[in-house]
């Protein structure tokens, strides 16, 4: 033992001497001004050289996340003492470490964390998550339960749409001219105001239910059949839309629209039975965990990408090849298990902080702005309660069990958020309209399981 000590202090020394020996000669390479350099970096202050690595871009990012998770969660937590989803803290979280809420309190912190040079970082990763998070929505659709409540499902999904589109419609109209920025066309306006209106929260909507116990109830189940049928026709009209405003002449709008419609067709018959092979050899262990994985990866990111160059947006992409894989068993619960943690425990709250720091709550500053609101709001709970109720009435459901779906379509949170965002990025959105859409979409999500417990709806 002693002799293998002295043979590893006898390395240690040679390899010392060794290091010393290259280094005293090779200061002899140096001229004089590396010389003054190296002596100045040297004397540089401790202090002085961490608040210099601090604002390297990695460090600003990794910064930026941990102050957004840490929030995210504290908010999150506090909200779900209230009886709210914790999506709604997160909701919150972002807005609060915006200028709406940081930015007042300390402008010095919120310039330091949140700059607008350093958020082209923070940008691209809540895009990343929302690809993902996308496809996580399109793989939790249950297509035989969908299939299995069509008739009745798609109705009341239209219903859900039409109503509340029709009145979006009718509201670009009134406010158009106050409202629409430079530039922007009545009818990218007025399609874009009636696909805002019109969207349902289906991830919040599908764990308010199964918090709640009503999943396999018939109420349940119909409610989440119409979610699914409502998140896949908002998206295609969605898809539709974003072709008519980035194409702006009709003849590249038609020639997008009809990709678009050979992407989904290709989606169906090429693809899904790609993806059904992949399950048959996972399932027969004729192909590792690792492969599987690899495959479904390049599956949704090259589905996205298809999409984000047809001119629909990457996110639609990303759905789509979740609704293929959902119709598989294990590859399923295995995308499932290796997306979700990531996609919404880390990318999410950064989604959230990016649409807070978009959001200026400050920017609706008159009676008349309030007054502008509280009509969204308003119109929002019309069109989708009242859309669902009537047309859940009229396939035979109870009254109760009508409003509980009236209830839950007007469940907007997440999803209400991708939209906007897309509008804002699109140029439809003024800050102040986008800040009046991010307080309904929050509104019309809080008073969602308040009411589901008002009606006494049990399982």
């Amino acid at each position: 033992m002693n002799r293998k000590l002295a043979l590893y202090l006898g390395l240690l020394a040679l390899f010392f001497i060794f290091a010393w020996g290259v280094i005293y000669f090779g200061q002899n390479l140096q001229d004089g001004n590396i010389l003054q350099t190296t002596v100045k970096t040297s004397n540089t202050n401790i202090l002085s050289s961490f608040i210099h690595n601090s604002k390297h871009p990695v460090s600003i990012l990794l910064l930026q996340i941990i102050a957004i998770i840490a929030v995210a969660k504290l908010f999150g937590i506090a909200v779900k003492k209230m009886g709210q989803p914790a999506v709604i803290g997160e909701i919150i979280a972002g807005i609060a470490l915006g200028p709406s809420l940081l930015g007042w309190l300390s402008p010095v912190v919120s310039e330091f964390l949140f700059a607008k040079s350093s958020l082209g970082s923070l940008f691209a990763l809540s895009q990343i998550g929302l690809i993902f998070f996308m496809f996580l929505i399109g793989l939790e659709l249950d297509i035989k339960t969908l299939k299995e409540k069509t008739p009745a499902a798609v109705a009341v999904s239209h219903a859900s749409i039409i109503f509340p589109y029709a009145l979006g419609l009718g509201l670009a109209y009134f406010i158009y001219q106050d409202f629409a920025p430079r530039g922007v066309a009545f009818v990218s306006f007025a399609l874009f105001m009636g696909i805002a209106m019109s969207i349902t929260a289906f991830p919040v909507l599908a764990r308010i239910l199964k918090e709640k116990g009503l999943t396999k109830t018939e109420m349940g189940t119909m409610a989440l059949a119409v979610a699914a049928a409502d998140d896949v026709t908002a998206w295609c009209i969605l898809a539709a839309v974003i072709a008519i405003v980035k194409a702006g002449d009709a003849s590249i709008a038609l020639w997008t629209i009809i990709l678009s419609a050979m992407y989904v067709y290709s989606m169906i018959k090429i693809a899904k039975p790609f993806i059904l092979r992949i399950e048959q050899k996972y399932a027969e262990s004729k192909i590792s965990d690792k492969t599987a994985v690899i495959a479904a990866f390049l599956f949704i990111i090259v589905s996205s990408a298809t999409t984000e160059i047809i001119g629909i947006h990457a996110l639609f992409g990303a759905f789509m090849s979740g609704v293929v894989m959902s119709m598989t068993n294990k590859l399923k619960q295995l995308m499932f298990d290796k997306v979700e943690d990531v996609a919404v425990l880390l990318f999410l709250p950064l989604f959230f902080a990016f649409t807070g720091l978009r959001t200026q709550i400050g920017a609706i500053d008159s009676a008349a702005l309030w007054g502008v609101c509280l009509i969204v709001i308003l119109l929002a709970i019309i069109g989708k309660f009242g859309g669902s109720f009537v047309a859940a009435k009229a396939s035979g459901m109870s009254t109760k069990d009508s409003s509980a779906i009236g209830i839950l379509m007007n469940t907007r949170g997440l999803m209400e958020l991708v939209v906007l965002n897309i509008g804002y990025d699109l140029g439809i959105l003024s800050p102040e309209l986008f800040a009046i859409f991010v307080i309904m979409a929050l509104a019309t999500t809080m008073m969602t399981a308040p009411l589901l417990s008002a009606i006494k709806v049990t399982r």
